[in-house]
């Protein structure tokens, strides 16, 4: 049974179409990356998924729970999937501790005990605790964006989202992200990730989805992607990239 499942997702702002009739499931376990050129609703996409963007039709089941109806308690779907945003979007007047242990208080109702001993043991496992009493203009972008997915993970969610999690980073940093999200595939971790890092789709996944102008064009392992696809605005896209020198 499929942990995700999107079926004929579409969203619309204004005139134009930017997801049309989005079809694709995540299992447990799995990781997935989605590429595409950029405006082709990638980033829309994930924020629909998890309520953040309303979407117009279509419908998306977690756990073959409809979470599109009115009903849907929102604020219980986020918290089942955590969310990295690309610009780590952590609080500026609050610690590396703090910033993890936020929504463990407000959201979970945990102690502030409790929530600095979760907190902690995410902060070591993305080997960030000695600078848990860091505020973020004291970190660097590569930490900053280990406190972000401590901070995701301390929430216990089911399925982890990355919008674009080596964008801001130089080269050495986005190899360091690079490999912790390996490390989290190897740990089992369920994730889907937007990216235009190709080393990120080769050593994360086994199956890259391709959107283009707001449809999936394909599914399917990076390195056939990434070779003389027979699509040729897909072979466009990767050439674009530079892949063989990636």
């Amino acid at each position: 049974m499929a942990l995700l499942e999107v079926i004929g997702l579409t969203k619309r702002f204004g005139d134009r179409t930017v997801l049309k009739g989005i079809d694709f499931s995540l299992e447990e376990g799995d990781t997935k990356v989605i590429m595409g050129p950029s405006g082709c609703g990638k980033s829309t996409l994930l924020r629909c998924l998890n309520r953040l963007i309303e979407p117009d039709g279509g419908q998306i089941l977690f756990r073959s729970e409809d979470v599109t109806r009115a009903d849907t308690d929102v604020r219980l779907l986020r918290q089942r999937i955590g969310f990295v945003f690309q610009q780590f979007a952590l609080y500026r007047h609050l610690t590396a501790l703090e910033n993890v242990t936020l929504a463990l208080r407000k959201l979970k109702g945990m102690s502030s005990r409790d929530a600095d001993a979760k907190a902690l043991l995410e902060l070591r496992r993305m080997d960030m605790e000695e600078h848990r009493a860091k505020y973020p203009a004291q970190l660097s972008g590569g930490q900053k964006q280990r406190v972000a997915i401590a901070r995701a993970l301390a929430m216990d969610p089911a399925v982890l989202f990355f919008d674009e999690p080596t964008s801001a980073l130089d080269p050495e940093m986005s190899r360091e992200v690079v490999a912790l999200i390996n490390r989290l595939r190897y740990e089992g971790v369920t994730m889907l990730c937007v990216t235009h890092d190709v080393s990120l789709a080769r050593y994360v996944t086994a199956q890259v989805i391709f959107m283009d102008a707001g449809e999936i064009r394909a599914e399917d392992e990076p390195e056939r992607l990434l070779s003389g696809h027979h699509d040729p605005r897909i072979r466009e896209f990767f050439g674009n990239l530079g892949h063989a020198d990636a």
